[in-house]
């Protein structure tokens, strides 16, 4: 077994449950970090109308900089904002109907904590998938630790490190294919192929 360090990401992106859900590694999740800003620990991309469409989760800014500390802000509804964004980027999806109850019960959890929504998102997407990976959380901040980090491996901004083939998207007709988004859009265009799909990802070491 490999010991992996993953950060919490909201609806990660599909490379992000590669490494999850691979059998070989031992998933630990890291608590202790500094928030970084501009990553997928308060955002997923989804495919809209308009191309990649990025959902953010507004955070208390209140001095608190570990991850585990990190407040969210409710001052703007902004789940019912996600979910509808997700409504319309995906109810002519082939799978939307199948899987949006299950969806939706993501954006009616209420958590004070980044990392607590994160986590319960990520347990609604491993029902989804019928799958039970295990994972615990780090118990310090170790800068270089001796696990396989991917801190920062998974980039908002950059291409994905990680090797995925293209499958029919939504607007896939308009924009062409949008790799690595969430794995609401692979579930959504997939559905129970999804899984296959994810264990097929090539990855970069």
């Amino acid at each position: 077994m490999k010991n992996v360090l993953l950060p919490a990401f909201y609806l990660p992106p599909i490379s992000w449950f590669s490494v999850l859900l691979n059998p070989e590694n031992e998933i630990t999740l890291e608590q202790f970090e500094s928030f970084p800003k501009q990553t997928y620990r308060n955002r997923a991309n989804i495919y809209g109308a308009n191309g990649k469409l990025s959902l953010i989760i507004p955070i208390h800014h209140n001095g608190k900089r570990e991850f585990k500390d990190v407040e969210i802000s409710y001052r703007e509804d902004w789940r019912a904002l996600h979910w509808k964004s997700i409504k319309t980027a995906y109810q002519s999806s082939p799978y939307f109907e199948y899987y949006e109850d299950k969806f939706r019960k993501i954006f009616e959890l209420q958590e004070k904590y980044l990392l607590d929504f994160n986590l319960k998102g990520i347990e609604v997407i491993q029902q989804i998938l019928k799958t039970e990976k295990a994972h615990s959380l780090n118990e310090e901040y170790i800068k270089n630790p001796e696990s396989i980090n991917f801190r920062e491996k998974f980039s908002a901004k950059l291409p994905s490190e990680f090797q995925m083939e293209e499958y029919y998207q939504t607007f896939s007709d308009k924009f062409g294919f949008l790799e690595d988004l969430s794995v609401l859009d692979l579930l959504c265009n997939k559905g129970p192929e999804s899984l296959m799909y994810i264990k097929n990802i090539k990855q970069s070491y």
